[in-house]
C-alpha cells in the first residue's frame, strides 16, 4: 500500500504509475519470450540405428559349387536433417553408412567368421526441397522412391533417385485417387549417376466394410546408357518397360490388422540374345514376376508384434536388378546383388519393445529359376529410432 499525503488524495500515486508503466513495457518482452520457448526449433535432427546378425548357409552357385556358410555382424547408421522454412516449404538431407560403390546396401560388416571386415564409409543418399500445400506435394533433388509399394522387389528402400517427382491426392468417390508422376537420374553406386527412369502410378484406396483395399498400376521407362561404373550384367545400358499392378485388402481380424497383398511385375521390352549379354541369350525372355504377401498385426506400441509371409516369383529381366531387393539372397558381388531370377519364401516375425526400438526375424529361403543355384538366410535386427 502507498502512503498519500492530504495533498495527494484523490490523484493516482506518481509510484504506482510508475510500475504499471514498467510492467507495461516489460510486458511484450514477456509475451515475446514466452512464444519464443513455445515455437519448435525449424531444424530437427532425427536418426535410426540397426545392428544385424546374419546367416547364410546351404548355398550353391550357378555352377553348383557349394558357397562356404557364413556369419555376419553388420550395421546400418542414419541421419536426418530437416529444415521447415514455412508451412509450405521444407528441405531435407540424409546421410548413411554404406561403401560407396554401392547404391543399394547402407549395412557395413564390423564382425564375420571368415575375417571380412568393411571401411567405415558414408554416403549423402538424400539432398532435397519440397513443397507441399492441400493435396499436391512436389520435390526436387535426391529422395526416396516416391511411388507406392508393399515391397522391395521392384525397388529397394536404400536406392534413392536424383530428379523430380510430383504427387497429388483427389477425391473420388468415398476413396481417394493418388497421381505420381517422376523424372529421374538413376544411381550408380553411391554418388555416381547413369541413365534415366519416368515413371507414373495411379492408386485408389477406398473403405471396404471395417478394413480398406488398394489398387495401383504404375509404368516405369528406365532407359539404359553405357558407361555404369558399379551396375552388373550391363543393367545401367539395357532398356526397361515395366508395368506394375498391386492390390492390397486389410481389415480387423481377432482384433489385429491382417493385410493380404499381390503384386504383378512385366517387362515389356523385347530383348535379343545381344540384349540379354552377358547373361544367357535364353534369359531374354524371362520378363515376368509376381509377389504373394500375408501380414498380421502392426507395429505401433510396445509389445505390438507382426507375423509375415511372403512368396515371390520375380525372373531375371522381371524388373532392374541392380535397383531391386537385396535382402534374400547371397548372389552377386560384394557391393552388388543379383536379386531377379529367383522365386522362393520369406517368414517374418517382428516385435515392438519400446516406441522406438524393434526387433525384425527374418528367414529367406530361395531357388534360381534358371539354375541350380540356391540359398538360405537368417537374419535379426535391432533397431533404435531417436
Amino acid at each position: 500500500m502507498y502512503a498519500t499525503s492530504p495533498a495527494s488524495r484523490g490523484r493516482f500515486p506518481v509510484a504506482r504509475l510508475s510500475g504499471f508503466i514498467l510492467a507495461a513495457s516489460l510486458a511484450p518482452l514477456g509475451a515475446r519470450a514466452q512464444d519464443a520457448a513455445k515455437k519448435p526449433s525449424p531444424l530437427a535432427i532425427t536418426g535410426d540405428i540397426r545392428l544385424r546378425y546374419e546367416e547364410d548357409w546351404d548355398s550353391q552357385n550357378a555352377a553348383g559349387a557349394e558357397r562356404t556358410d557364413r556369419s555376419r555382424g553388420r550395421l546400418r547408421a542414419r541421419a536426418n536433417l530437416a529444415y521447415t522454412f514455412d508451412q509450405e516449404w521444407t528441405a531435407g538431407l540424409r546421410i548413411r553408412t554404406g561403401n560407396t560403390h554401392s547404391q543399394q546396401s547402407p549395412h557395413l560388416t564390423f564382425a564375420s567368421d571368415d575375417g571380412v571386415r568393411d571401411d567405415l564409409e558414408f554416403v549423402l543418399d538424400r539432398y532435397f526441397v519440397q513443397y507441399k500445400a492441400d493435396d499436391l506435394t512436389a520435390w526436387a533433388g535426391r529422395n526416396s522412391w516416391p511411388f507406392w509399394q508393399q515391397n522391395e522387389f521392384l525397388w529397394d528402400d536404400d536406392v534413392t533417385p536424383t530428379g523430380l517427382a510430383g504427387t497429388h491426392v483427389a477425391s473420388a468417390g468415398k476413396g481417394k485417387l493418388t497421381s505420381v508422376l517422376g523424372a529421374f537420374a538413376l544411381p550408380d553406386g553411391g554418388y555416381g549417376l547413369n541413365g534415366a527412369l519416368y515413371g507414373a502410378q495411379l492408386r485408389y484406396s477406398a473403405p471396404v466394410d471395417q478394413g480398406q483395399f488398394t489398387i495401383a498400376a504404375a509404368l516405369h521407362k528406365l532407359d539404359g546408357s553405357p558407361g555404369a561404373e558399379d551396375l552388373r550384367n550391363r543393367n545401367g545400358e539395357r532398356d526397361y518397360l515395366l508395368g506394375v499392378l498391386g492390390a492390397q485388402w486389410s481389415a480387423p481380424v481377432g482384433g489385429r490388422t491382417l493385410a493380404l497383398g499381390i503384386d504383378v511385375f512385366n517387362n515389356f521390352e523385347d530383348y535379343t540374345a545381344a540384349d540379354a549379354a552377358p547373361l544367357p541369350a535364353d534369359h531374354a525372355d524371362e520378363t515376368f514376376g509376381y509377389v504373394l504377401s500375408a501380414q498380421y498385426g502392426q507395429l505401433k506400441n510396445p509389445r505390438d508384434w507382426q507375423l509375415g509371409y511372403y512368396y515371390a516369383h520375380i525372373e531375371t529381366f522381371a524388373v532392374n536388378a541392380s535397383f531391386a531387393q537385396d535382402d534374400w539372397v547371397r548372389w552377386g558381388s560384394a557391393t552388388q546383388t543379383d536379386g531377379t531370377d529367383g522365386a522362393g519364401h520369406e517368414v517374418r516375425a517382428s516385435y515392438m519393445v519400446t516406441k522406438t526400438i524393434n526387433v525384425v526375424a527374418r528367414l529367406f529361403i530361395v531357388d534360381a529359376i534358371t539354375s541350380v543355384q540356391d540359398g538360405k538366410r537368417f537374419r535379426l535386427d535391432l533397431n533404435w529410432r531417436f
